[in-house]
């Protein structure tokens, strides 16, 4: 089967959950374990992401999961930020940890602390963070262990060594608070769990799909799951069709397809959402010629307009109000989608 780029931007929309009249099913809890988490660098992104993809949604359906420990903070794929569920907390932090330790031993901000062991930072800090404790505080208890080490690189490592998560309030609505660190496993008061591999490949599928394992590695920075695939697809756990490109592509049997004519609704993403950060060809959403208009020295520069499916401008936000930068002029179809949607996310923002 050949799959054309149209049809893979709207099949990706429709297994993100942003086409309206044809949501996931569930709310906030459900979502989030079917992306398998939210990014969630900024305080902000999940809740646009929610926002568009739930109807009816309100600050509080993510706020409150916060509070009460059943979604958390944690930093994971890609090396950063997600709001994810426990369950995935206590078995991608693992998945993950080698794709961390190899970041941290290149990071420029980590590099004056990379001789110290994942055993050596442990060891000063498991009887320290019993309790969640002060991001500062952490950095004092290392200074102390570490002296002539930069103050700067022992919090970054161990932030990217130990299995850290961010307690509330951090990212909560419009609650303030700084960073204040815990063991995942004991935050949560269950173990951590060995992941199941070949499970969160159809899990990637089913919310990314069709993709490759070179797609998988980019939103998770997991290397070497192309032996991972190749079984999967002999077994017949995973089948294949044809991009443009000629390439193949991985996917769950029998998962849908989406039709070149389905109609994608002019919509206002956070600066980082997962639909555009989880592919290694990103063409299918945020090809190079627009996406480079998003991009800085350092990550995003603003936050992302989509028009019909693929990225199509920025938005800020100024004193409340919603400012919109589109790379084109919309049409006036598109114009009026911009207005609701502007509308929409102001209302979002004055929520209390």
């Amino acid at each position: 089967m050949d799959i054309s780029r149209r049809a893979l931007t709207r099949t990706l929309w429709l297994r993100q959950g942003l086409v309206p009249g044809q949501r996931l099913p569930g709310g906030v809890p459900e979502v989030v374990t079917h992306l398998i988490g939210l990014q969630a660098q900024d305080n902000l992104p999940p809740y646009l992401s929610l926002a568009a993809r739930i109807d009816a949604f309100t600050p509080a359906d993510l706020s409150d999961l916060l509070g009460r420990r059943e979604l958390v903070r944690f930093l994971t794929m890609r090396g950063t930020v997600h709001v994810l569920t426990a369950d995935d907390a206590l078995q991608l932090r693992g998945w993950v940890q080698p794709a961390l330790d190899r970041q941290s031993a290149t990071n420029q901000t980590s590099r004056p602390a990379k001789h110290l062991s994942t055993e050596d930072l442990d060891g000063v800090l498991r009887d320290f963070v019993v309790e969640p404790q002060p991001l500062a505080a952490i950095g004092d208890r290392l200074v102390e262990a570490f002296p002539g080490i930069d103050p700067v690189a022992l919090k970054h490592v161990a932030r990217e060594r130990l299995p850290f998560l961010q307690t509330p309030p951090r990212g909560q609505w419009k609650k303030s608070g700084g960073v204040v660190y815990a063991y995942a496993d004991r935050f949560l008061d269950r173990p951590f769990a060995e992941a199941d591999v070949e499970n969160l490949v159809l899990r990637y599928m089913a919310a990314y799909g069709p993709a490759t394992a070179a797609d998988m590695t980019k939103w998770s920075l997991v290397t070497r799951l192309g032996p991972v695939f190749t079984a999967m697809h002999k077994d017949g756990r995973l089948t294949t069709v044809t991009d443009d490109k000629g390439r193949t592509l991985y996917d769950v049997p029998g998962a849908s397809i989406a039709e070149e004519d389905l109609e994608l609704p002019v919509t206002l993403l956070g600066m980082y959402d997962n639909i555009f950060l989880s592919h290694a060809d990103r063409d299918r959403i945020a090809p190079d010629d627009v996406r480079k208009n998003w991009m800085g020295a350092n990550g995003g520069v603003g936050s992302a307009l989509f028009v019909d499916g693929l990225l199509g401008g920025l938005w800020r936000v100024e004193d409340g109000r919603v400012v919109v930068e589109p790379f084109r002029a919309p049409t006036k179809s598109q114009a009026s989608q911009l207005e609701g949607e502007i509308e929409r996310v102001e209302a979002l923002l004055a929520s209390p």
